[in-house]
């Protein structure tokens, strides 16, 4: 991916943003693929270059990411696949951030065999049902369901 011609390729899309005390600037190009490039489907390649600056600092930060997408252009045009990425990150980085605060994973004793991965399981099950009935404190909902044994067999039940 990266050895494609990015130099030669325009970008399609340039968003910035101010928030948090940084300065935020997302530039997204893309390129159709005519040959293989070792991904089966794949109709485009993207390339993501993300510019972050600490306004009060000044200090200044890149991050490139790659992806391929089997929609072909005429299927996906540049400001929705960066709205889909943009939207991919703030999903995940709001499901981890959950679980690394409310549940703390970070410093969970479980290592060995499958237990991490039922245990990140549960957490999601967890955090999507407290959702699904309408929390949007999933730390305050937890302290609610705790408070009482039968409330979190009652959002088993009714979700």
């Amino acid at each position: 991916m990266k050895s494609l011609p990015w130099i030669d390729i325009p970008s399609l899309s340039v968003t910035r943003e101010r928030s948090h005390g940084r300065h935020d600037t997302r530039t997204l190009k893309a390129t159709e693929l005519t040959t293989g490039i070792g991904f089966p489907g794949a109709a485009q390649a993207l390339r993501l270059t993300r510019t972050r600056t600490d306004r009060k600092t000044g200090t200044r930060t890149r991050e490139t990411v790659y992806a391929v997408t089997s929609l072909t252009t005429t299927d996906a045009g540049p400001e929705q696949i960066a709205q889909w990425l943009r939207g991919h990150w703030s999903i995940e980085n709001r499901l981890h951030w959950v679980r690394d605060v409310t549940y703390d994973e970070d410093r969970s004793q479980i290592h060995t065999g499958h237990a991490p991965q039922v245990m990140a399981s549960l957490r999601n099950t967890a955090i999507s049902l407290l959702r699904l009935a309408g929390h949007t404190n999933i730390s305050a909902a937890c302290r609610h369901h705790a408070r009482d044994s039968n409330r979190p067999v009652e959002l088993l039940l009714t979700s």
